[in-house]
């Protein structure tokens, strides 16, 4: 199983568990609001990492923004096959056609 997958594979198994013992569990339980909040928090993290040229803090940064998007993915019922394919449907596409494409 791809690393990712498998990822997301725990976090589902870990979202019934008990919220003293597991953090996905915690952050399921505060609801979709906190775990975008969370999401949001770890990318601001990256970017600081990022304009700081930071490498060993954008791969550590980057993998947390990993696992809370595979939070948020489980909580929406997506996974990161749904991301496959849209970036499957985007390729051979101009970032900027692509865009221009999308409903403002």
């Amino acid at each position: 199983m791809e690393r990712f997958d498998q990822l997301l594979a725990t976090v589902i198994e870990r979202r019934a568990g008990d919220p003293e013992t597991s953090y996905v569990a915690r952050l399921t339980a505060k609801g979709r609001a906190k775990m975008a909040q969370k999401l949001g928090e770890e990318a601001v993290e990256m970017v600081i990492a990022a304009v700081s040229d930071d490498k060993a803090g954008l791969v550590s940064e980057g993998a947390d923004l990993m696992f809370h998007l595979a939070v948020l993915l489980a909580d929406a019922g997506l996974n990161f096959d749904d991301i496959r394919a849209e970036l499957a449907r985007r390729e051979g596409i101009s970032g900027i056609e692509e865009k221009s494409k999308r409903a403002t």
